[in-house]
């Protein structure tokens, strides 16, 4: 099994059933991504490009995107929490997670993988 399989299969409920649906809802927005084990945490990548990384912590799970500083739609709904770049959403039950929303981010972050960071 693969690193990043693993870490989402031994996460304790609700986190893994909701890592599990995340992942289906991101494999099937974005056939063409590769799962990752990178920094101890799965992380999906479109070639050599971050699109999202799935970290359980302080008791939800976080899903991170880079380049969020270009997203339009529904990036109010994203926490930054004194980072940079990333923002995410951060799920603590599974009826938090809005299907449509999600799809939506993770095709922003899929347009915008290849741009720069804006730094001031």
């Amino acid at each position: 099994m693969k690193p990043a399989e693993e870490y989402i299969l031994n996460q304790a409920e609700p986190f893994k059933s909701m890592l599990l649906h995340l992942q289906v809802i991101i494999e099937a927005t974005l056939p063409e991504v590769e799962l990752l084990f990178k920094w101890r945490v799965p992380f999906y990548y479109v070639g050599k490009s971050p699109i999202c990384y799935l970290n359980v912590t302080k008791g939800y799970v976080d899903v991170g995107f880079w380049g969020a500083q270009y997203f339009t739609d529904h990036a109010d709904k994203l926490v930054a929490d004194k980072r940079k770049y990333v923002k995410s959403f951060r799920y603590r039950k599974p009826e938090e997670i809005d299907e449509q929303v999600f799809v939506t981010i993770l095709q922003q972050a899929y347009t915008y993988r290849n741009e720069k960071f804006i730094t001031d």
